[in-house]
């Protein structure tokens, strides 16, 4: 393939398990399109796919899961920790091989329009496809989750969809598409229950109060393990590493006499941000990356 795009879609549903199968067949029904990745959380009620190919299968795919998870989510009754604007919540498209970002932004925004105009559901494009510069941020198009935007966007011109009508899908809600380089998805679980705790580390950590440059962070209970968690996206690896990330939460976290309790990646991860925790972690040992099993196997 000349060019590979990458689709990262999140769905409001991580506790009915037929309904992220249905999702997932509608993504695999598309020929030349690869399904590599599939997560869900009970918790946070959410599904997290990756699937890549060639940009026109992966947009006639990525429709397919919208259209599927519309059908079969009823957002009218959904709960969860996570932040969410609508059954299909976040369509992200990544640029991989042969492919610029602003060839995924367009990409998004001929999914959004057609997503806008086939199924009736807002659509607000974000990062890298915005069209108004203050949706670049999605928690700002995420503002207010699906209750708030239900009643914002029919009173309020400036939270009007890009594409799509003026109200929310009577199931779906809305949908944020969007395009972005890749991301690291990581949280860090706390032995707490305490949601403040949780909250001010964020605030501490995350870039756009004062915090470490390319993290997006937030506070959020886990109700069922009776624990809070760290939920970040690390835009770029590169300059914040997840062991800083990971480091920096131990300090706060001791401060208020707490352990980090365990942290997971959600989703895949590029291979070097991974190399990076290696390489900073096995101090007794020069780490090279001519010791990883895959590099040798690419030579």
């Amino acid at each position: 393939m000349d060019k590979i795009v990458e689709c990262v879609p999140n769905f409001s549903e991580g506790r009915r398990l037929e309904v992220i199968d249905s999702i997932r067949e509608a993504i695999s029904s598309v020929n030349g399109v690869k399904l590599l990745d599939s997560e869900h959380d009970p918790d946070h009620n959410r599904a997290v796919l990756t699937f890549i190919g060639e940009p026109e299968p992966m947009k006639k795919a990525a429709f397919a899961a919208v259209s599927k998870a519309a059908e079969l989510i009823d957002m009218e009754t959904h709960t969860g920790e996570h932040p969410r604007i609508g059954a299909a919540d976040v369509v992200p498209f990544v640029p991989l091989k042969g492919m610029t970002l602003e060839e995924c932004a367009a990409l998004a925004r001929e999914l959004g329009k057609e997503i806008g105009d086939k199924l009736g559901i807002p659509v607000y494009l974000y990062e890298a496809a915005a069209i108004r510069p203050e949706r670049k941020n999605l928690a700002k198009v995420r503002k207010g989750q699906y209750e708030g935007l239900k009643v914002a966007i029919m009173e309020d011109p400036e939270r009007k969809p890009d594409f799509g009508p003026s109200e929310m899908h009577p199931r779906a809600g809305a949908v944020a598409v969007g395009a972005r380089m890749p991301l690291v998805a990581y949280n860090v679980n706390l032995d707490s229950n305490d949601l403040d705790l949780a909250k001010r580390i964020a605030k501490t950590i995350r870039e756009r109060d004062g915090g470490l440059p390319n993290v997006k962070a937030l506070g959020l209970e886990i109700k069922e393990r009776g624990i809070v968690q760290v939920s970040m996206n690390l835009t770029n690896y590169n300059i914040t590493p997840i062991h800083v990330v990971f480091d920096k939460i131990g300090e706060e976290a001791k401060l208020a006499g707490v352990k980090i309790l365990e942290s997971e990646v959600i989703g895949l991860v590029p291979l070097q941000a991974m190399v990076d925790c290696a390489k900073y972690y096995l101090k007794a040992n020069e780490f090279k990356d001519s010791q990883l099993l895959e590099v040798r196997l690419w030579e």
